[in-house]
């Protein structure tokens, strides 16, 4: 799953030249260092890879503030499938000037060839926040093994709205279908490590979830039913079906959510649906036993707390609300939901100065968030032309 060579010919011919290097760091080049500057760009437009190399490391040992230098032997290093020695230059230009998103994205798929894939991921998302120019190649190789390396860390709502946008461009390669298959399953494996056995449920389910994000909905909710016609036991699977009819039919939802719980009786998302859904409707009651399973199930995870206490808070139940929001908030105190709700419990009992404290977290998170979710849209957004990721 290596970026396609064209990736690297288009950023070895100029294709970043709007990242705009620094250069040399020296005052006055010497004579020795400028005769290697320009032979190590005359090798490298005549493709003569090695001796580029060479040259380039000449030209580094002299200047090791050389920015372009360490750009353009990294690109070249990787191109010769020498990952490790690539990614040792991307870093040593990332120290050099460390807000260049294309740095971070060229060592991201360093450490993917490598296998470093927490590494990996920290930079292809360091690399979308700082943004990638106007390089629909690098946005879209940056932002699929992004989202393939989330589904594998059970990231799998991020994954999925990252490969969101390869859907919008009407982008169906088998790739593409594979990657959003694996997240609306939530199956926490690469496309590579798809066993063929799974691959038909896969493909299917990924198209489903295609068709979902490109909202073409009647060929969703098809292939949604024939998913859940042909693999009615199989995880996840009524799971993600529940979640495409959850906005326009909730009833059908619930009973969707209900059988993944049956199916997958360890299922901790699906509980959750349900509760939300209670509490939507005003069932509090109901809502709670399903929030109290979630919690023993994982009680590491903050939304389970969040509905529990919110259940709690509507029964009156303030203290257990409170306890409950509270163990929220520690899970999760950059979470601005738990801070909303953990504000109206303290206003509920009396609290009014915790309460004006939650409530101001509440508004300096919500803000954070909305801020870099609007960045997130600027990087890597919809280009002119269909970004496909690497083949």
């Amino acid at each position: 799953m290596r970026v396609i060579p064209i990736l690297i010919a288009f950023l070895l011919a100029g294709g970043l030249a709007d990242v705009g290097w620094a250069g040399t760091g020296q005052e006055a080049a010497s004579e020795d260092f400028k005769r290697l500057v320009e032979q190590a760009a005359a090798a490298r437009e005549e493709d003569r890879v090695s001796d580029a190399v060479e040259l380039y490391r000449q030209g580094l040992r002299l200047d090791p503030s050389w920015a372009e230098g360490w750009w353009y032997l990294g690109t070249l290093l990787y191109d010769q499938d020498l990952y490790l020695e690539a990614r040792d230059a991307f870093r040593r230009l990332a120290a050099l000037e460390p807000d260049k998103g294309p740095t971070y994205a060229l060592m991201g798929l360093c450490g993917f060839q490598l296998r470093d894939y927490e590494r990996a991921l920290i930079d292809l998302q360091q690399a979308r926040q700082l943004g990638l120019g106007q390089n629909s190649r690098l946005i879209a190789a940056t932002r699929f093994h992004a989202a393939i390396l989330l589904t594998r860390f059970e990231e799998y709502e991020k994954a999925l709205e990252a490969l969101k946008e390869f859907a919008l461009q009407l982008n169906d390669s088998a790739r593409v279908l594979e990657a959003m298959g694996l997240a609306a399953l939530r199956m926490p494996f690469l496309p590579s490590e798809v066993a063929p056995l799974k691959r038909e449920l896969v493909l299917l389910a990924g198209r489903a979830a295609y068709y979902q994000a490109s909202r073409q909905i009647d060929k969703a909710d098809r292939l949604f039913r024939e998913l859940v016609t042909r693999f009615p036991d199989t995880s996840n699977v009524h799971y993600a079906y529940a979640v495409f009819l959850a906005r326009d039919r909730p009833e059908e939802a619930l009973q969707h959510f209900l059988r993944e719980i049956e199916v997958t009786p360890s299922h901790v998302p699906a509980r959750l649906q349900v509760a939300f859904e209670y509490l939507k409707r005003g069932q509090h009651d109901s809502a709670v036993p399903f929030a109290r399973e979630a919690v023993e199930l994982d009680p590491k995870a903050f939304a389970a707390r969040n509905a529990l206490g919110r259940a709690y808070l509507e029964m009156g139940r303030i203290d257990l609300a409170i306890e409950e929001l509270e163990t929220g908030v520690g899970l999760a105190p950059d979470s601005p939901e738990m801070y909303f709700h953990l504000a109206q419990a303290y206003a509920r009992a009396g609290r009014m100065e915790d309460a004006k404290k939650a409530r101001a977290e509440f508004v300096r998170l919500d803000t954070l968030r909305r801020s870099l979710r609007e960045g997130e849209q600027a990087v890597g957004g919809i280009q002119a032309a269909p970004a496909k990721p690497p083949e």
